[in-house]
């Protein structure tokens, strides 16, 4: 009974997560009971409706009242904005106003209220008492999905949805609840209306995007943070330039194989049951220009922020000079919606800068010229990972710190061998990662297709396996997933 229970109650130390052995083991009870119901409507909405409540229960314990909150009164305001189908008027921009200051407070109260105060401390040099506020897990995601559904009922670009349980499923759909991809409404609440056709190529595919982003997270992330990036972030001094150097590198593997690992098991987990999300990762660390990896890179979010923000802020219809601040600003409120910290607005904002300077020395036409290539590629990468310095480190001043470290390098070769010998696993991992990020398109689409093909008997034994080694692999704790913070 007690064993029972642990799997029904919310435990702060260990949350429920896509990685766990727990959340294998509820799932697979789950889809059981889902592929007896499935195909009638109401009871497929209101099952994956009460599943995705309890996920998220599990997950993050009694802020499931705040989504549920959340729910109920973006979709009482959705039919307030609607007009149907008529121009809008005054009533319906009001009330659209009214819905995205109410998401935006909530997110502000959550988020940012530790950070508003610090800062009007250190400008007043008073001592206002900063709150211990424990951020909802999912927040940004939920309530930013919440956002474009009323903007694209107000701009008439999708019907407001007068079934509240069917609202309810898009919001809280569970695989892509806590960390995206935000998904649109025009995109997903259609599937929501018909009996989903699991094909056999659907259910390989999902299990191929999970198996796949299980091993980017428990083998992958999980190793090289606790092995290589956790050590050196937190006391860079302690290690040598070429340690600091190389948990650059390995953070910027560790957030990727992280949250790519996350949505691949988000859209693996929505193709079991029949649902399509939107592709939130295509291997960014292969693009030739900054803005060519935002295009590769949290496509949902980078999207979002393009439509809904920077498009609203006059986009590149207003001169060059505009389309360059627009761009800025945006990186910068990206930034701060990663975290309420400067850190994450100075990542922004390298970033927002980097995008202006690219666009005003674009050209029109990409060579195909592979030297050059490579070069862009190169150059890019080590500047995002050169960003990323400042979204994983404490503060400021570790940040500094390590990259005045990595500025102290020579090539003494003794110590070279000496490091590599002493994070050889890490490593091993690391170039493991480089080498699935940067096969081939075709060639990874072949492999796919063969396990897809694969009969039922060699998948599960495939998927035995990779649990096997990677649950041995893992370390005791499981590890959140980075993005849980956002």
């Amino acid at each position: 009974m007690e064993k029972i229970l642990s799997y029904l109650i919310y435990d702060k130390a260990n949350p429920l997560l896509f990685s766990s052995g727990t959340f294998l083991a509820i799932f697979l009870v789950f889809l059981i009971i889902y592929a007896v119901v499935f195909r009638q409507k109401a009871l497929r909405t209101i099952y994956i409706l009460l599943f995705s409540l309890f996920f998220y229960y599990k997950a993050g314990g009694f802020f499931v009242f705040l989504l549920m909150s959340a729910t109920v009164g973006n979709f009482l305001l959705s039919n307030l904005i609607s007009n149907n189908g008529r121009p809008p008027n005054f009533k319906n921009k009001f009330f659209l106003i009214l819905t995205i200051i109410a998401n935006l407070s909530v997110l502000g109260y959550f988020k940012y209220t530790g950070f508003l105060i610090f800062n009007i401390n250190e400008i007043t040099q008073n001592n206002f008492a900063i709150p211990n506020i424990i951020l909802p897990i999912g927040i940004s995601f939920y309530l930013f999905q919440a956002i474009s559904y009323s903007v694209d009922v107000y701009k008439r670009e999708f019907p407001v949805e007068k079934n509240f349980l069917d609202f309810a499923f898009y919001l809280c759909f569970f695989p892509q609840l806590v960390a995206g991809p935000i998904v649109r409404a025009k995109e997903f609440i259609p599937q929501i209306k018909t009996t989903p056709k699991i094909t056999n190529e659907d259910v390989g595919n999902g299990l191929f995007l999970f198996l796949l982003g299980f091993v980017k997270k428990t083998v992958i992330s999980d190793f090289v943070s606790l092995n290589l990036v956790d050590r050196v972030f937190a006391m860079p001094e302690n290690f040598t330039p070429l340690e600091n150097l190389l948990a650059v590198y390995a953070y910027s593997i560790q957030i990727y194989c992280d949250f790519s690992g996350y949505s691949d098991m988000a859209i693996g987990l929505a193709l079991l049951l029949g649902y399509k999300l939107p592709l939130n990762f295509r291997t960014p660390f292969q693009a030739k220009s900054v803005t060519e990896f935002w295009r590769r890179w949290h496509i949902s979010l980078s999207s979002w922020l393009r439509d809904y923000l920077y498009i609203s802020l006059g986009g590149n219809r207003k001169g060059k000079i505009r389309t360059y601040i627009n761009l800025f600003v945006t990186m910068l409120i990206g930034g701060l919606w990663h975290g309420a910290s400067w850190k994450f607005v100075a990542w922004g904002g390298l970033h927002g800068a980097a995008l202006a300077v690219e666009r005003l020395f674009r050209k029109e036409k990409s060579g195909n010229n592979f030297a050059l290539n490579i070069v862009k590629i190169f150059f890019t990468f080590h500047f995002v990972a050169f960003t990323f310095i400042f979204f994983r480190a404490a503060d400021f001043e570790t940040a500094i710190l390590l990259i005045r470290q990595i500025s102290y390098f020579n090539f003494n070769w003794s110590q070279i061998f000496v490091v590599i010998s002493s994070y050889k696993f890490a490593l091993m991992l690391m170039l493991f990662a480089s080498f699935i990020h940067f096969i081939p398109e075709k060639i990874a689409e072949k492999i796919k297709d063969l396990f897809v093909r694969a009969p039922v008997l060699i998948k599960i034994i495939i998927a035995g396996l990779i649990f096997r080694i990677s649950f041995s692999i893992a370390a005791s704790d499981v590890q959140p997933f980075i993005y849980f913070q956002f």
